[in-house]
């Protein structure tokens, strides 16, 4: 009968070590869901939104706008131009900025003077030379030369092409 208490005592207590085995599972097992729960459903930082890069571009400071002088259109022309195989042209207008207003009067009085000027150093320019805007600036810069030299009462202080085309 001493056999039978004992065999029972360690049957509770081995359903007694079980039970705590298992509730200490549980307990393990309930501890890792509730992180895991909190690991994943905790709110995420919002992600920063793609910002328009135009808006952080610094604007610079723009001086006082420096006073224009008077302006003098030079009408439309059209000069062949240098080429060896085909013919080719250039078709241009241009507005000349002139450096006060008593110049102004002066080159109105002089413009046969300036279209012819125009005309024969834009007729001496190649097809090639006038396809890039090297060659147009240095057109520029030749014509404004060129113009200035036979002006007595002021310069041309700018050149604008209002129209070119060369074919």
């Amino acid at each position: 009968m001493a056999e039978k208490k004992d065999a029972a005592v360690e049957k509770d207590g081995s359903k007694k070590k079980i039970f705590i085995m298992i509730g200490a599972v549980v307990l393990v097992l309930m501890i890792g869901g509730g992180f895991g729960a909190w690991f994943f459903m905790k709110e995420k930082p919002a992600p920063e939104t793609e910002k328009d890069p135009g808006r952080h571009v610094p604007v610079p400071v723009l001086k006082q706008q420096s006073q224009i002088g008077p302006m003098v259109n030079v009408d439309e022309f059209i000069v062949n131009i240098i080429s060896g195989d085909v013919a080719h042209y250039v078709k241009a207008s241009l507005t000349v900025e002139l450096s006060n207003v008593e110049v102004q009067t002066e080159v109105e009085q002089r413009m046969p003077q300036m279209r012819d000027a125009i005309l024969l150093l834009i007729s001496n320019k190649t097809y090639e030379e006038l396809q890039d805007l090297q060659g147009k600036k240095q057109l520029k810069a030749e014509l404004s030369s060129k113009i200035n030299s036979f002006l007595q009462k002021g310069q041309v202080v700018s050149i604008y092409f209002t129209n070119f085309v060369v074919q």
